[in-house]
């Protein structure tokens, strides 16, 4: 890892979560919190079940950073925490293997791993502070507790696959809390900001994420421009291959959360926190569900209003032209099924293997376990 010089980073005494946290992604959290016992009792289940030999497992077959183990990645670490004035230290394993990813796991005493694959990708300090940042904003937000609730919400999903009814109902609620483990990642990619301090280090670190270590040969600007194209590209046809591509995914693909990244500097919630304007934590007790689902709807409205995507101008034309929107629509998902009727019957050539996921690899499925099977929440 190359050395970087030493400058003073600014510090967030007292800051809350609520400064990094998505609109949805908060207002989930704040309205789960609010229900009496909640948190105590699916904490109880997990530290029975699950924590203690979790800990363990990786106690045995990672080493733990400390002053004497990675010592570089230990102070880099100290300074994270610092930064984000997190008020405990949870642990920090360091992992073989070829795949880059880190994710922090645990309940009632988060810890955090990261593999030597994320390590040798991120050739920069200022990256990997990004990177543990980003898993310290997953342990501050309480962000394992709710993906807890998601993986057994799967599991009875597969129990129950069979009655087609129950099986509808849980469809509906997992697509929901999909939807908010893709927004709380944007969330720790936010976190992870404040720790490195310059937002052109975690747009790299989103471009190595999507195409490895050689940044020599990508452009900043390129890879932003992609995401453009991305949320405008093809017909409506696009926008429902796009839906289905994200049906599964607890993370957000590469090239949007960059756009987010961009987008959160923009609009001048990130040189606010910087300048010290920030929710505390003293304040956490008062803060209000209303407002937070107000700020949660109004991301929503803005962000479909602003799409350039084709369903949602489509949708957007429903108010204007009612019949008209409605045929294009149906047109459009009655050719998009008729393309995949012939593509999975074979009339139609194999497709190209999908994006690949956070680890490097190309699958979509849903990365609710680690190499070794454990609950995680990642990068």
């Amino acid at each position: 890892m190359a050395k970087t010089v030493a400058r003073k980073r600014v510090t967030f005494p007292g800051i809350s979560s609520r400064a990094w946290e998505h609109p949805a992604d908060r207002s989930a959290l704040v309205a789960l919190r609010a229900i009496p016992g909640f948190d105590t009792v699916l904490k109880a289940l997990a530290g029975l079940f699950r924590e203690r030999k979790h800990r363990l497992i990786f106690l045995a077959s990672a080493v733990k950073v400390s002053d004497r183990q990675f010592a570089e990645i230990d102070r880099l670490f100290s300074d994270a925490l610092l930064v984000l004035n997190s008020p405990r230290r949870p642990e920090l394993y360091v992992r073989q293997s070829p795949e880059a990813y880190a994710f922090c796991i645990g309940m009632d005493e988060p810890f955090i791993v990261i593999s030597t694959g994320m390590l040798e990708l991120l050739d920069d300090p200022d990256e990997v502070r990004c990177v543990l940042g980003h898993e310290i904003g997953h342990a501050m937000s309480g962000h394992a507790v709710y993906q807890t609730m998601l993986n057994h919400l799967l599991r009875i999903a597969d129990n129950l696959g069979w009655l087609p009814l129950g099986g509808l109902a849980l469809r509906a609620v997992i697509a929901a809390l999909y939807e908010w483990s893709r927004k709380s990642e944007l969330s720790a990619d936010r976190a992870g900001m404040l720790v490195a301090q310059d937002p052109h280090v975690a747009l790299r670190v989103k471009m190595k994420i999507a195409g490895g270590a050689s940044l020599g040969k990508m452009d900043t600007v390129a890879f932003l421009e992609q995401a453009a194209e991305y949320e405008a590209a093809g017909d409506i046809r696009d926008g429902v291959l796009k839906l289905m591509n994200l049906e599964r995914q607890t993370h957000p693909f590469s090239v949007v959360r960059a756009a987010e990244i961009r987008k959160w500097v923009e609009d001048g919630e990130y040189k606010a926190i910087m300048a010290g304007d920030y929710p505390r934590r003293e304040d956490d007790s008062n803060a209000s569900i209303a407002d937070e689902l107000k700020a949660a709807a109004r991301s929503y409205r803005d962000g479909f209003t602003n799409s350039k995507d084709p369903l949602a101008q489509t949708a957007r034309g429903v108010g204007r032209d009612f019949g008209g929107a409605a045929q294009d629509i149906g047109q459009g998902l009655a050719d998009a099924l008729s393309g995949l009727w012939k593509r999975f019957d074979g009339s139609a050539p194999e497709p190209v293997p999908g994006a690949a996921d956070e680890s490097g690899g190309p699958s979509t499925e849903p990365p609710t376990t680690n190499p070794k099977g454990s609950t995680k929440k990642g990068r």
